[in-house]
């Protein structure tokens, strides 16, 4: 009996909710990552010095892009592509450093060029990331509890510091608006109203606590301080039109292709981290070609960035975060969500609006989220045998350690980086060199497990047992 109820049920990642209750979820996830999701296409359209017209071309095609990807990753398309697992797709920060340097290279030509040559990286890295993709996954069993405890500790605690700053009110403290009393206190309040709706609210409600606190600190801003200002939001288009290539054919460059696809190797092994933490999130067992199929998925959103004039993609942490604050781990909240981002990249009143939310309310919600992801790491580690086996000590200490060291001292490595340019993806990732270091002192002090022996592991460590 039991069998056939295992295998009739549905599990809770392919549960439908009712349309009410997936709008206002994928609406969630949508407000938590909007402001990473704009953030790169400001950056690299301002170093380009890109008209207004042009930036805000670069926005409404990277919120196009990253609903269609998150759509794929989430849904699945064909047995090729998709995790089918709750993921919303962004684009990626790792790949700033190497576009701000493209921008910057006066030696390509005029800033369209530069432009070209970005997607044309792009349009290369994607196409090399899902060809590596089955190769990266057969990597697996080098992820055993202590380790996926120790990177998924780390990207909460990496993320904090995002969620820090958005309290801030500014992304950097060289801003003169960063650290105000007034934000800080629009984001305690944000996040203690999060806090009290999880307390007392039940079901629906109590699942979006999150978009509940977010609506509620805009309304104060707006009514109460008048810090919220709608004016772009009324003065944006009601449709715009994106088109693939709009600025032009993709441009090719060697050097910067070759840069790109590390970098992109570095997102996918950071991609394999959140993967496994939503998996664990979820319940939901991860097999190597499930692996194979997110990042492919990568790689292909990656592509088709290239070429809808937008940027490098990958899974987005913050998101992660989110799941676990509400415990819904449906997929399809996140193919609502994506919806939710196409409909915004072709309605740009729809996404100055939610770009006019104001940064310390999206910090009190961060706080809150990703502190969730630290936690969930933290969860994994306490399945870990650290009695009777005292080397699992030392994986956990060095691989937190090492992770530690681009945030808490950013230049550390900055004379290796000017001796070595392209370890700069790796040093200064913080959750790449957790990874690093935490897979080589396990294979050092542990060795290799076996698939089924990995696999018995991840069990135990979704079903909190030993």
């Amino acid at each position: 009996m039991s069998v056939t109820a295992a295998e009739t049920s549905v599990h809770p990642v392919d549960e439908i909710p009712p349309p009410p209750t997936l709008l206002a979820l994928g609406l969630q996830h949508v407000l938590v990552m909007y402001a990473g999701a704009i953030a790169v296409p400001l950056i690299v359209g301002r170093a380009l010095k890109l008209s207004p017209e042009q930036t805000a071309v670069l926005i409404n095609a990277d919120l196009l892009a990253c609903g269609i990807v998150t759509i794929i990753q989430s849904l699945g398309l064909t047995k090729w592509f998709g995790i089918k697992l709750p993921v919303m797709m962004g684009v990626t920060f790792a790949a700033v450093g190497p576009m701000l340097a493209i921008a910057n290279d006066a030696s390509l030509g005029e800033p369209t060029a530069r432009l070209l040559t970005i997607f044309g990286s792009a349009i290369a890295a994607g196409v090399f990331a899902a060809i590596v993709a089955p190769v990266l996954s057969f990597l697996l069993p080098l992820f055993p509890p202590v380790v996926t405890g120790s990177i998924i500790l780390i990207i909460g605690v990496s993320l904090m510091r995002v969620g820090v700053n958005w309290a801030a009110g500014a992304p950097v403290a060289s801003l003169p608006t960063y650290g105000d009393p007034f934000n800080l206190g629009m984001a305690a309040f944000v996040m203690i109203s999060i806090l009290l709706f999880t307390r007392y609210l039940r079901g629906f409600l109590g699942n979006i606590a999150v978009l509940l606190g977010i609506v509620l600190g805009c309304l104060v801003c707006y009514i109460v301080f008048g810090t919220m200002n709608l004016t772009k939001a009324a003065a944006a288009p009601w449709f715009a039109l994106v088109l693939p290539l709009q600025f032009g054919m993709p441009i090719f460059h060697p050097g910067h292709i070759l840069t790109m696809c590390i970098v992109m190797i570095v997102v996918m092994i950071e991609s394999a981290g959140m993967f496994l933490a939503l998996g664990d999130m979820t319940g939901k067992k991860l097999d190597r070609d499930d692996m194979t199929r997110g990042l492919r998925t990568d790689g292909l959103g990656t592509l088709i960035g290239g070429l809808m004039n937008t940027f490098p993609y990958t899974s987005f942490s913050q998101n992660v975060g989110l799941v676990g604050v509400t415990g819904v781990r449906s997929r399809w909240v996140t193919v609502t969500g994506g919806g939710i981002m196409i409909v915004m990249g072709l309605v740009p009143k729809f996404g100055a609006l939610a770009e006019a939310i104001p940064l310390y309310v999206l910090g009190g919600a961060g706080i809150v989220m990703f502190g969730m992801v630290a936690a969930t790491g933290a969860r994994i580690l306490t399945d870990v045998d650290f009695r009777t086996n005292r080397f699992n000590l030392f994986v956990v200490a060095l691989s937190i350690g090492f992770g530690l060291i681009p945030l808490v001292a950013p230049e550390f490595f900055s004379k290796v980086v000017k001796l070595a340019p392209m370890l700069k993806p790796v040093l200064e990732s913080g959750i790449l060199l957790t990874a690093l270091v935490a897979v080589l002192l396990n294979l050092f002090f542990n060795g290799i497990e076996s698939r089924d022996d990995a696999a018995a592991a991840a069990r135990r460590t979704a079903h909190g047992t030993e």
